[in-house]
């Protein structure tokens, strides 16, 4: 019987994918809840849960949500976890502009609902909580650090500004093992693809072989400190592993705009994407985030940390493996 027991929400989603095959190697029993109205076919688990010597075996998948507390402590109660890591949540920034209660209902007092059922266990447990660059918005100072204050420019910024403090009232007023990952943008081949990295990655494939005509973009100059997903995972392991809970900022320290990524992207299909991406406006955001980007010292120096792959790394990634796809199809 494995001594760790992991919960996982949105184990489907991009991180809780990658954070369920670090925790399986590491000897986990590894639990995820499911919505109901998820797909059938969970892509990024598939693999391991068409595995026999894996599922109902050291993955356990429940169905739950995160809007229904019942079902979620009759969860805990069953598997009784030592560490939950909480990732899921509408996580969007452009789509929580259109729907703004959904994201905040989502990513804010979701995580109310899990630090309540965490503070009611018998045995205490360690719990990390999914925060985000996006707390930062228009932020005084860069690059940011856990110390720069919050000025979020969209409503996931804020729904998750307010769990990220919940956290941090939570983890000082109830001595709860409670950590913050402030990660920036992480971007992998299993990312979302409404998401403008995988846009572009799934575009460059698709042009060189003909199956598209063109790529269409908002603001191309806008930046981000991109990094990639499989190396943030493992800080949220790290983060957990420490003897005493904290907030770290995961970062790259680079930033790349969105006009670097589609240049680094098609120049791997050898293409010149200037002939292939056309703008429009009506992609932009109503407010974008000023200067995000990270200052990872402190988890680098007190954990350990480091990324393992840096820009090109990532964007040459996340474009092979799209058209190794479209290569299989």
């Amino acid at each position: 019987m494995p001594e760790k027991t992991a919960l996982i929400t949105g184990i489907t989603g991009q991180d809780g994918s990658y954070l369920t095959e670090l925790l399986l190697g590491k000897g986990y029993a590894v639990h995820g809840i499911v919505r109901r109205t998820s797909n059938l076919l969970r892509s990024r688990i598939e693999h391991l849960r068409r595995d026999p010597a894996i599922y109902d075996k050291n993955l356990f998948l429940h169905y739950g949500d995160l809007s229904d507390t019942t079902t979620l402590r009759r969860i805990f109660r069953e598997i009784k976890p030592t560490e939950v890591y909480h990732l899921a949540g509408q996580s969007h920034v452009g789509l929580s502009f259109e729907m703004p209660e959904s994201t905040c209902d989502e990513a804010g007092m979701a995580a109310l609902r899990l630090l309540e059922i965490a503070r009611d266990q018998t045995n205490p447990l360690k719990f990390y909580h999914a925060s985000t660059s996006e707390i930062f918005g228009n932020a005084l100072e860069s690059p940011q650090t856990e110390e720069t204050s919050m000025r979020p420019t969209s409503p996931y910024g804020c729904a998750k500004a307010f769990a990220t403090m919940l956290s941090r009232v939570y983890r000082q007023s109830y001595g709860m093992f409670v950590c913050n990952g402030i990660l920036y943008n992480h971007e992998s081949p299993r990312r979302g693809e409404n998401f403008v990295t995988r846009k572009i990655a799934r575009a460059a494939a698709r042009i060189s072989q003909g199956l598209d005509v063109d790529l269409v973009l908002g603001n191309l100059d806008s930046k981000r400190d991109w990094g990639r997903a499989q190396d943030y995972v493992v800080a949220m392991w790290l983060m957990l592993q420490h003897d005493k809970p904290d907030d770290y900022v995961v970062a790259t320290g680079e930033t790349h705009s969105v006009r670097e990524f589609v240049d680094a992207a098609f120049s791997f299909v050898d293409l010149d994407w200037k002939k292939y991406v056309k703008q429009d406006p009506a992609f932009d955001r109503p407010a974008e985030p000023a200067r995000l980007a990270g200052d990872a010292d402190k988890i680098r120096k007190t954990l350990g940390w480091k990324p393992s792959g840096g820009f090109e790394q990532l964007v040459r990634e996340m474009v092979q493996a799209e058209v190794e796809a479209l290569s299989k199809s």
